[in-house]
């Protein structure tokens, strides 16, 4: 009877997979990194960053996209942007912008970090800055401050019909800009349009009485996104085919318009049982958007992503260590970690999302069902169910032989969701941080970017 944690997973997933294996000790490794050494050199909780994964994934969507516009002999050319709301972390930024990417913004302290960057000689000013968001007084001052100093593709994106208004105060130079639509949401949702831009039936007209009359301002990109992300739905090609429809419409009667921003949204792996066809899915996205232009007889759009998780989420990982196994009745057995579940992967605890999870040693030994418990003395602290699996399995626990786990394809949005280097809930505190990446010579190397948070920190935070 096979009941060992490897046959588990052998007899479950197609094993091993791209970035995961086991290496001759059967231990986990994550990219060919071995992680127990690391565990050994810094130990637990940690976050990881693998940085290659990031170079990797751009490059995969832009090949992407390059086959899919040569097969539907597309005309327009494709714009690869990272929105930065996924990781501000500046090892991120310095990686993505090695190949050749743009940047989308979505607070004023974005331009902070672009100007930052440009300092340093790692930011061109004759890249696409993308500005969505709601626009306070001082995003508009410093997307202003932007275009005054010789970025030459600042394209702050219209929110709402006030923007171009408060834009026009500021702003003396010659600028282009982009509309956003409210576009519709799932069937699902709690509410039925999006809260952000401007609604479908009100576009063309908006142009038309409003934004043409601002002689200083290009109109050049409409924008479209959709909380589901890039999906095979109805729903999704529904919500496409309306937004091209719409620039077909909006071009007619704004000739400088020439680009279609569809946004983010595509996903990444989050089961070893995860499928997902990026291939078939960009090829349909370019084929209609040229199928509904030839029929509206107007040109299609140079396309521009902002991809944020796509970019950055595979390159994160945690690791814990199991610390006690606490058998509350005659069911459930609870694995302690040396953490916290809302505090290092919030999006657990808010949204129910699901990571990869599985054990980084003891694979030859026999598994057993678990809970997987937080530190805090929180009841939402806890982990319980795999995205394919309503149940957690694990190698069982014995005194004196140490179990840790790993939680992949963490790296976006946790860190800054969670309130990274700030005050965590039951004083929790933040985990060491290693970064991994590759030199000049393409060796592997680590490098611990922060310790873990100490009390005198959170002491100071709270005025003590």
């Amino acid at each position: 009877m096979k009941t060992k944690y490897i046959d588990l997973i052998q007899q479950t997933y197609d094993w091993p997979q791209e970035e995961f294996k086991l290496d001759n000790d059967l231990e986990l490794m994550f990219h060919d990194i071995y992680l127990m050494d690391i565990i050994k050199k810094y130990g637990t909780p940690l976050k990881i960053s693998y940085l290659p994964i990031i170079s990797k994934q751009i490059e995969k969507a832009k090949m992407l996209f390059k086959v899919a516009m040569a097969k539907a002999n597309y005309e327009g050319t494709y714009t690869y942007c990272y929105c930065t709301k996924s990781s501000h972390f500046s090892f991120v930024l310095e990686e993505a912008l090695k190949n050749d990417i743009h940047i989308e913004t979505s607070s004023a302290y974005d331009i902070n970090i672009i100007e930052k960057l440009e300092e340093k000689g790692l930011f061109d000013k004759d890249k696409y800055i993308v500005c969505n968001g709601y626009k306070l007084p001082a995003y508009i001052a410093n997307i202003a401050r932007l275009i005054e100093n010789g970025y030459k593709n600042v394209i702050p994106v219209l929110d709402n019909v006030n923007e171009i208004e408060e834009l026009s105060q500021s702003v003396t130079k010659k600028t282009k800009i982009g509309i956003r639509i409210a576009s519709e949401e799932a069937p699902k949702f709690d509410f039925y349009t999006s809260r952000l831009g401007i609604g479908y039936k009100d576009i063309v007209s908006f142009y038309s009485d409003k934004v043409k009359k601002y002689k200083n301002f290009e109109l050049k990109m409409l924008h479209f996104f959709i909380n589901t992300g890039i999906t095979d739905t109805a729903y999704y090609w529904s919500e496409l085919a309306k937004c091209v429809r719409v620039y077909c419409d909006l071009k007619k009667v704004c000739p400088t318009l020439d680009t279609l921003n569809i946004g983010g949204g595509l996903p990444i792996k989050t089961s070893l049982a995860y499928q997902y066809d990026y291939e078939y899915m960009i090829e349909e996205i370019v084929a209609q958007i040229k199928r509904f232009c030839v029929e509206a007889d107007v040109k299609e759009p140079n396309i521009v992503t902002e991809f944020g998780t796509f970019t950055v989420g595979s390159s994160g990982a945690a690791i814990y260590k199991v610390i006690d196994q606490k058998k509350q009745n005659d069911r459930e057995k609870w694995n302690m970690i040396d953490s916290s579940f809302m505090t290092t992967l919030p999006d657990a605890w808010a949204i129910n999302k699901r990571f990869i999870m599985l054990a980084i040693n003891n694979w030859e030994e026999e598994y057993e069902r678990v809970f997987l418990g937080g530190l805090t003395c929180d009841s939402d602290d806890f982990y319980n169910s795999e995205q394919n699996s309503n149940a957690i399995f694990l190698p069982k626990i014995e005194k004196n032989r140490p179990q840790y786990i790993g939680f992949f394809h963490t790296g976006a949005y946790q860190e800054t969701i969670g309130g990274y280097g700030g005050i965590q809930h039951c004083l929790t505190p933040a985990p060491k941080h290693v970064i991994i990446y590759k030199n000049e010579h393409d060796e592997v190397k680590t490098k611990l970017f922060s310790k873990e948070q100490d009390y005198k920190s959170m002491l100071d935070i709270l005025g003590y």
